[in-house]
C-alpha cells in the first residue's frame, strides 16, 4: 500500500509490518526494533547479511538511554548536542539484554541516528519505541533518495510505502564510538569537528 498516512503507517508497524518511509537523508525502510519476526522479514527483503546491523532511528537522547544506559561519554554528549536531529549515526555501546542481536554489531554496538524530518519521529513518536532505519534498497544497490529512485521490486514486498520528500540526499556520517579511539565509518552529510 503507498499513501502519506502516518497513522497507517504506525498501524502497519505496530503490528510487525515493514514500512518504506522518507528521511532527511535517504528513503528508509524499517520496522520496530523489539520485534525478531519482524526483523528477519527485513533481512530477507533487503537481502541483508545477518553480519551488517541496521542503523537505528530515535527520536531523542533519551529514548537512547533506554538501550545504552546514561549517556557518560563526553565525546557521545558532544556530538548528540551538536549534530541531532540531523545526518550523524553514533555506533554506542547497548545492553545485550535489551537490544536483538539482528542488530547489534561490533562491541555491541549499535548505530543510534535522530533524523531531521517529521515522518520517521512521528512513527517512533506513535510507536513509542525505535525503528530500524536503513535504505530503502537491496543490498548493494544504489541508495534512494527520492520515492521515483525507490526499486518497484522491493515495494512489491513492503506493506506500507509513505511517499514523501527527502531534504538532504545523502547518507549520514557514521561514527563509531565503541573503539577509542572513535573512528568514523562512513563520510557522509556531516562533516565532524569535535
Amino acid at each position: 500500500m503507498i499513501g502519506n498516512s502516518v497513522l497507517d503507517a504506525i498501524r502497519i508497524a505496530r503490528t510487525g509490518g515493514i514500512i518504506v518511509f522518507p528521511t532527511d537523508t535517504a528513503y528508509g525502510i524499517g520496522c520496530r526494533i523489539d520485534d525478531d519476526i519482524a526483523l528477519q522479514k527485513l533481512f530477507a527483503i533487503r537481502k541483508r547479511p545477518l553480519q551488517k546491523p541496521p542503523p537505528v532511528l530515535v527520536n531523542s537522547p533519551e529514548m537512547v538511554e533506554k538501550y545504552v544506559g546514561k549517556i557518560q561519554d563526553d565525546i557521545e554528549k558532544r556530538l548528540i548536542d551538536r549534530y541531532w536531529p540531523g545526518a550523524l549515526t553514533i555506533v554506542m555501546s547497548v545492553n545485550p539484554k535489551n537490544v536483538s542481536s539482528y542488530i547489534r554489531g561490533y562491541n555491541d554496538g549499535v548505530g543510534f541516528r535522530a533524523p531531521d524530518h517529521h515522518v520517521p519521529l512521528q512513527i517512533i513518536n506513535g510507536l513509542g519505541v525505535p525503528i530500524v532505519g536503513t535504505s530503502a534498497n537491496f543490498h548493494g544497490d544504489p541508495t534512494p533518495y527520492s520515492f521515483k529512485d525507490l526499486d518497484k521490486e522491493l515495494l512489491n514486498l513492503v506493506d506500507y510505502v509513505y511517499k514523501g520528500t527527502c531534504m538532504q540526499k545523502m547518507e549520514s556520517t557514521v561514527i563509531d564510538c565503541t573503539r577509542i579511539p572513535w573512528e568514523i565509518l562512513r563520510k557522509g552529510a556531516i562533516d565532524i569537528s569535535l
